[in-house]
């Protein structure tokens, strides 16, 4: 079978509640630009909303102005989305815990993960969303892909469980000198 190549992520669109409560989390809470709005090409009686993740991709929400927010956690049933991460910078990571309580959201803490650092909470809708940040730049003419796949070999050849810091450490010291 030929394989269809898919080139990075478009869009990924949630069901919404009200328009209001999608603008005010997507634009107010995490600064993602609104683009537009149009109706749902495939059910005109819900909105359509386009926000800017800030790398040119975008989330969009489907709205509808009978639904209100339901923040608990949603079910998980086989193919479902367990979560959406959104890469932020170290910066943005080490305020936003504050930032989020101060605005009514909870958040589990900075996790760190050995190649990056994690932070999770439920939006308006009980979607988690993760804000995630990368602990390493990788070498000029590699991506954070490749930087990963390399430690992840360095991490299979210790016998470790999962990537460490000094797993990212040896990769991009080797990554560097190709």
């Amino acid at each position: 079978m030929a394989l269809v190549q898919v080139q990075g992520m478009h869009h990924i669109t949630l069901n919404g509640a009200d328009r209001k409560t999608s603008i005010d989390f997507w634009e107010g809470v995490l600064g993602m630009a609104f683009i537009f709005e149009q109706p749902n090409l495939d059910e005109p009686s819900l909105g359509h909303l386009y926000f800017n993740t800030g790398d040119g991709t975008t989330i969009t929400v489907f709205t509808d102005e009978n639904r209100k927010p339901y923040s608990q956690k949603l079910p998980q049933p086989v193919g479902s989305v367990h979560h959406i991460a959104f890469n932020v910078s170290q910066a943005s990571i080490r305020v936003a815990e504050e930032r989020l309580k101060a605005a009514g959201f909870g958040t589990n803490g900075i996790v760190d993960r050995g190649f990056m650092d994690s932070l999770y909470f439920r939006e308006p809708l009980g979607v988690l969303i993760e804000l995630a940040s990368y602990k390493f730049e990788p070498p000029q003419g590699c991506t954070h892909g490749q930087v990963l796949n390399r430690a992840f070999e360095i991490r299979k050849a210790r016998g470790a469980e999962a990537i460490e810091t000094q797993d990212v450490a040896d990769a991009l010291l080797e990554l560097s000198k190709s």
